[in-house]
């Protein structure tokens, strides 16, 4: 054999004659030693699949959003690297548009698998039909009730969820309930639901992933979708978390969380950043590199002393293209950046994606398209510096004309949790606007019950305080002393229905389910429950009586300086 100069194996082969010389891989030397990962991150998608209407579909001017269009994003940014994962803050499903919701979001699993997600947490919304039901979403396998009502398997999501802080005590469930789920517990106690952690190799190094969800979950969630579930303090969890990826020899670690903060401004890319994911990103190990947050539904990129820290919005609105640029000899990040990228409309859309769509939605075009009303103009549910909504007013007052009779609970006033009012109800072109089923459902989406129960006067002014409702017609008030959501009342100011609010009366109040439940941490005594049915159903109900619906005035309650 002749050796030519300077090839490989001559270099080797003359190498090996040489004493004290050891033999090297050919090409070994040529690898560069550091290597540019790009993860791309979102949250709080929640089932977005079409693309969302009025504040929901916008990101400053620009129209945005569409799983279609998601998808194409991330193809695009992710033929810039080969050394791309896909991840999500959590919120995936829960609080969905009709054409995901209706089938128990199984599409938007699916659309999210043709998308490319590969990595996602956990958020409060995934629980929102119980931890069987999102261990489903994870195994695959029909509806325990409905079956596979599209009549074609379901065979779960390909992306790996992650819960570190998520407990479940098999002894404390029932064993229907397991089986159905296909979970399979390792033992008789407490364990988490999903890994803890994984690990992806990407480019020759290996980056470790941690799924924390909100640890606040109990409060949002009602208590029958999470029995004999723990959880856990985030940053506990998350410690834990990243000391056993370092005894892995992992280096790079990525926390994925579902809590958020506020930023000062609407900035895609600035920080000025409250909230409790400040605590939290200051107290997870200095081992963190990076922590992928969601929940606020707001959008930034900072850096909370060594850790990079960031959000994506919600709704599909915005992918974060983060850069981390890791040492192959000693698997540390050496430097890292992110940036919002809006998921513009002005791309071809992935026909993957648009021919999932189009599968189900002959299905749900025999519910959604159906008209149930009109309105004379958008309604919106941004508020007013008061923090009233022109859509909260509307949804307050449709529940309270559902609920005022005798036979619907004799209630004389309804508050409604802002929080559950998910999108604008824009309706269709025309004067005035016609409302389908999906528009209002959209705006609705949770299926809360509407129970009318008695308070006395000082739990009505208890509720009123946490500031977390838009309340109906009749009632009024001034506050001050705002402290985050909680208010305080002036006093004598409340009144209903022009009278003053006498603090030991008995007052019928509507609200959802889910705040006699305790939900937003609402905690208050009352009695006599008359259940009225389901919240869209009234709605639909008011619409079709009312029709055409103004916005509401804003003007039932009022901050004072």
């Amino acid at each position: 054999m002749i050796l030519k100069p300077g090839s490989a194996i001559a270099g080797t082969v003359l190498c090996l004659l040489m004493s004290g010389c050891a033999a090297r891989t050919p090409g070994a030397a040529e690898r560069p030693p550091l290597v540019n990962v790009q993860l791309l991150g979102f949250n709080d998608f929640h089932g977005t699949l079409d693309p969302p209407a009025g504040g929901n579909g916008r990101i400053g001017e620009t129209i945005a959003g569409g799983v279609e269009f998601v998808a194409a994003h991330v193809a695009r940014l992710k033929a810039e690297n080969p050394n791309t994962i896909v991840v999500s803050a959590g919120d995936n499903l829960g609080a969905s548009s009709l054409l995901s919701s209706m089938f128990h979001d199984e599409p938007t699993v699916e659309a999210l698998n043709t998308a490319g997600l590969q990595v996602s947490t956990v958020g409060n919304h995934e629980f929102d039909e119980g931890w069987a039901e999102l261990y489903r979403m994870q195994a695959g396998g029909c509806h325990p009730v409905d079956g596979c009502q599209d009549r074609t398997p379901f065979a779960g999501a390909r992306f790996q969820f992650l819960s570190a802080n998520v407990f479940v005590d098999p002894s404390r469930v029932e064993p229907a309930l397991i089986a159905s789920s296909g979970w399979k517990p390792a033992g008789p106690g407490p364990q988490t639901l999903f890994p803890r952690t994984t690990v992806r190799e990407v480019g020759g190094v290996k980056v470790g992933f941690i799924g924390l969800a909100l640890r606040e979950t109990p409060t949002i969630v009602p208590p029958a979708m999470l029995r004999g579930v723990t959880f856990t303090s985030e940053v506990e969890a998350g410690n834990e978390a990243a000391a056993a990826l370092l005894a892995q020899g992992v280096k790079t670690i990525v926390v994925l969380v579902h809590q958020g903060g506020r930023p000062a401004a609407p900035d895609p890319n600035g920080c000025g950043v409250s909230g409790p994911i400040i605590d939290i990103a200051t107290r997870l190990s200095a081992d963190v590199d990076l922590v992928v947050s969601g929940h606020s539904h707001r959008s930034y990129v900072c850096t909370v002393g060594t850790k990079l820290l960031t959000s994506a919005e919600s709704f599909g609105r915005l992918v974060t293209d983060i850069d981390l640029v890791i040492d192959r000899r000693t698997g540390d990040v050496v430097s890292k950046s992110a940036r919002n990228v809006i998921v513009t409309r002005d791309v071809p859309k992935v026909a993957a994606v648009t021919a999932l769509l189009e599968h189900y939605r002959p299905l749900y075009l025999t519910l959604g398209d159906r008209p149930v009303g009109s309105i004379t103009a958008p309604l919106l549910r941004a508020t007013n510096p008061s923090g009233e909504s022109a859509l909260g007013d509307v949804i307050a007052d449709a529940m309270l004309d559902g609920t005022s009779s005798e036979a619907g609970g004799a209630a004389e006033v309804a508050l409604w949790n802002g929080g559950g009012i998910r999108a604008d109800l824009v309706g269709g072109p025309g004067s005035p606007h016609p409302v389908t089923y999906a528009n209002a459902f959209d705006v609705l989406p949770f299926g809360n019950r509407v129970v009318v129960r008695t308070v006395t006067g000082a739990t009505l002014i208890k509720m009123l305080e946490s500031g977390v409702f838009q309340v109906s017609r009749g009632l009024s008030y001034t506050y001050t002393n705002a402290t985050g959501r909680t208010r305080t009342i002036d006093p004598g100011s409340l009144t209903l229905a022009g009278r003053a609010v006498d603090p030991a009366a008995r007052i019928r109040v509507a609200s959802s389910d889910f705040t006699w439940d305790g939900g937003d941490g609402v905690v208050v005594e009352s009695s006599d429950p008359i259940d009225a049915g389901e919240d869209i159903d009234l709605f639909i109900a008011y619409l079709n009586k009312h029709s055409p619906v103004a916005p509401g005035p804003q003007d039932r309650f009022r901050r004072r300086p």
